[in-house]
């Protein structure tokens, strides 16, 4: 498969298989580049559940909830922005976790 759409796959999973499709992936690519962008989905997909759940936790005191609102949109748009970077073949790392891998 080409690169081009296996990263788009990859940040496209984010809404119906967030954990299954870059385990996928990085078991059947050769690419080097395909896998880290695999081993980032799936951490940021990790990160982000564990921040929304304190965020949900610390929301029942009123604390977490402009963090569960943010980090809920941030979950929706950064594979939509993945996903428009890999359409436009430019290199792109998950925030926060990009810089792990």
């Amino acid at each position: 498969m080409e690169e081009k759409w296996a990263k788009v796959i990859i940040h496209a999973s984010a809404f119906f298989a967030p954990v299954l499709v870059p385990v996928l992936f990085f078991l059947i690519s050769n690419d080097e580049r395909v896998k880290r962008l695999a081993v980032q989905a799936l951490l940021f997909q990790f990160v982000m559940g564990i921040l929304i759940g304190v965020s949900a936790f610390l929301s029942i005191i009123l604390i977490g909830l402009p963090f569960l609102i943010i980090f809920g949109i941030m979950t929706v748009v950064v594979p939509i922005i993945g996903i428009v970077k890999a359409l436009q073949e430019i290199e792109w790392d998950y925030p926060i976790v990009g810089r792990w891998v």
